[in-house]
């Protein structure tokens, strides 16, 4: 039997973007766009290691910390890529070239046979984008290969300049037949590519010799190169990256902020000077069967507001608002109640929520939060806050009837 070939995926994601600033760093689904492409390598059973190219630390912290969470630290190389070929104008073959090369003089005597383009730049590239290229050329014979989209649209070219004028691309203007009639055409997606190495050393570009064409899902074919795109991305991330509501399993405890999250941000005054705010009942039904569930559950708020104790009284959560340090506060509690942060769902819906975002390993946001809070979150309700969104996160841990067959069992301090 032949030897397995060694198929190198390398991810460039180099530090200067004109269009969206520190673009590779952008979250789309609470994660980085180079964890995003970290994260599709490193499922791939095909793919032997990863080498993410960059001229920023921040950048290689962000990659690190994708594979570690994944306890697959040791199949991910951080290279620091040149200044010369860190530009504008610097090619990513340039940047795949110099990342073979460095990934062949890393101890251990490493070779390639295959390696893998992938772009952070297409949010929903899959695993199974990766595997099909690389089983294209590893297994399947191909020299190159692509991921594509089968693409149905008369293209057109404006033509002013020359006699006929304006003209079709792919289709004769004066024919129009139905799409069924019409040969299929592809879209190049832009997320992966993959190259025998001997061959690309060689020609010094993605493709040369047979080209396979792998095809993907058209629904999540986006490259962002601008503001527009990147929100695109975090409107449709919640529809098509897998499994991206947390279930009883993933979680240990529950935080909730106040304001915003289970109020409506509103804040009436009467004439005295008294504020009063409005809640849901669902909501405290979800707490409630939370609470019954048996998960940790703590409320934290800036706020100093005495109706958020009241709040916490009536709903039986322990409460600290007041707070000017939310993370801090979360940081000291987590470690009291002898509870992993990267198990504990937090919930908020404004700026002064990212710190704890930061810390928990479920950050969630609310449908009516800030832009910036929802692009930090790595799932979003579909419910304002106010208006049943905590509801909406116990039916994610519990079930529609807000119940759990699995007995819980609090965290021992």
């Amino acid at each position: 039997m032949p030897p397995t070939p060694t198929v190198l995926a390398v991810i460039p994601a180099r530090g200067g973007s004109k269009g969206v600033p520190a673009k590779n760093l952008a979250q789309v689904g609470g994660v980085p766009l180079v964890a995003r492409a970290v994260r599709a390598c490193l499922a791939s059973p095909e793919v032997t290691d990863v080498v993410v190219t960059t001229d920023d630390g921040a950048i290689a912290d962000a990659a690190r910390a994708a594979a570690e969470s994944l306890g697959d630290a040791a199949r991910l190389h951080c290279v620091q890529r040149p200044t010369a070929i860190a530009g504008d104008t610097a090619t990513s073959e340039a940047a795949v070239l110099h990342a073979l090369d460095a990934y062949e003089a890393l101890p251990g005597g490493r070779t390639a046979d295959v390696v893998l383009l992938v772009q952070c730049t297409s949010p929903f590239v899959s695993r199974q984008d990766i595997d099909g290229v690389a089983a294209a050329v590893a297994r399947d014979g191909a020299d190159t290969a692509v991921t594509v989209a089968p693409f149905h649209g008369f293209v057109w070219r404006d033509g002013s300049a020359v006699e006929d004028g304006t003209y079709g691309v792919n289709h004769d203007k004066a024919v129009r037949p139905r799409r069924q009639d019409r040969p299929q055409d592809f879209l190049e997606t832009g997320a992966a590519y993959a190259m025998d190495v001997p061959g690309f050393r060689t020609h010094r570009h993605r493709f040369f010799g047979h080209t396979a064409l792998v095809e993907t899902d058209p629904a999540r074919v986006l490259e962002i190169d601008d503001p527009h795109d990147l929100a695109r991305a975090r409107a449709l991330a919640p529809l098509l990256d897998p499994s991206p509501l947390p279930v009883r399993a993933d979680i240990d405890a529950v935080v909730l902020d106040f304001d915003g999250t289970q109020t409506d941000d509103r804040v009436l005054i009467d004439s005295d000077g008294r504020e009063t705010v409005a809640v849901h009942r669902g909501d405290g039904l979800g707490i409630a069967a939370l609470r019954r569930a048996g998960l940790p559950l703590l409320i934290l708020s800036t706020e100093q507001n005495p109706v958020v104790a009241a709040r916490a009284r009536k709903l039986r959560v322990p409460v600290l608002h007041g707070i000017d340090r939310k993370d801090l506060a979360l940081k000291q509690w987590c470690e009291e109640q002898s509870i992993d942060p990267d198990r504990v769902l937090y919930v908020g819906n404004d700026v002064n929520d990212l710190a704890c975002f930061g810390l928990a390993g479920w950050p969630v946001a609310v449908a009516s939060a800030h832009d910036s809070v929802r692009a930090a979150a790595r799932a979003v309700t579909t419910t304002p806050g106010g208006f049943g969104a905590i509801r909406e996160i116990a039916a994610w841990l519990l079930g529609p009837t807000l119940t759990t067959e699995t007995p819980v069992t609090t965290p021992t301090k």
